[in-house]
């Protein structure tokens, strides 16, 4: 019967079997300890238990049984004639890590379910397009490419579903000094400002406004400020009406 003191923790936590739990339930009706010992467990399970619900894994049985082993002295085999006080201290002090032994235990579980339930995963993830990205993976995204020569190269693609366009240079030279490349929509003879370039050789620039009833993009230089209408004649014109 001694060895029955030793299982109020696995029973708190519903971690016998059958037969361990009828034999033990038989002892709880006769000891006091037991009962509150387990009323304690079970609320500090309770407690837990509110963070996260997650079955236990199923070596914790064991892991929490050997524990208690080692660290609840047994009920004594044999009579004492006498008990000291010093020997019932030590048996309150090895009643009293119980429940932390189990919380501890059921800290564990309950991290570990922390991990199991987690709500996102590498499956579940949105990918998050860039605007540039959005109209390079559009399905009717147009390109046309123009090797400026020692100017460098540039490659412009349009999606009108996305209704926005994006340029990409390659080893491009920069604008004069206290100049800068400027973007143009160009539709019927008439220009329409997309934004200033970068001074980068190699970039990607969404260009600014409306793409979709463009017939063809101009790059011209401009003072760095930039202007209202072109100053300058196009360096370079990509025809999105031949675009494939």
């Amino acid at each position: 019967m001694s060895d029955l003191h030793k299982l109020t923790g696995a029973y708190a936590m519903d971690a016998l079997d059958d037969l361990e739990r009828a034999r033990f339930e038989q002892h709880l009706a006769q000891c006091e300890d037991c009962r509150a010992e387990v009323a304690e467990l079970r609320e500090t399970a309770a407690l837990l238990s509110e963070t996260v619900a997650t079955a236990p894994p199923a070596a914790l049985r064991e892991s929490v049984l050997a524990g208690i082993t080692h660290i609840r002295p047994m009920a004594p085999e044999v009579p004492q004639p006498a008990p000291t006080p010093l020997a019932d201290t030590t048996a309150g002090r090895g009643r009293g890590w119980m429940p932390f032994l189990v919380a501890a235990a059921l800290a564990l579980f309950v991290g570990i379910g922390a991990m199991v339930s987690q709500p996102w995963s590498d499956d579940d993830q949105v990918t998050q397009l860039t605007a540039a990205e959005e109209v390079l993976q559009a399905p009717d995204a147009e390109e046309v490419f123009l090797d400026l020569g020692e100017a460098g190269r540039a490659t412009v693609v349009r999606s009108k579903s996305e209704d926005r366009a994006v340029i990409s240079t390659e080893d491009m030279v920069s604008a004069p000094e206290g100049k800068a490349y400027e973007l143009w929509f160009i539709s019927g003879g008439e220009f329409t400002s997309a934004g200033l370039m970068p001074d980068a050789p190699d970039q990607t620039v969404v260009l600014e406004g409306s793409a979709a009833e463009a017939a063809a993009i101009g790059i011209t230089v401009e003072p760095e400020s930039g202007s209202e209408q072109p100053t300058t004649d196009p360096i370079a014109v990509f025809d999105l009406t031949e675009a494939a």
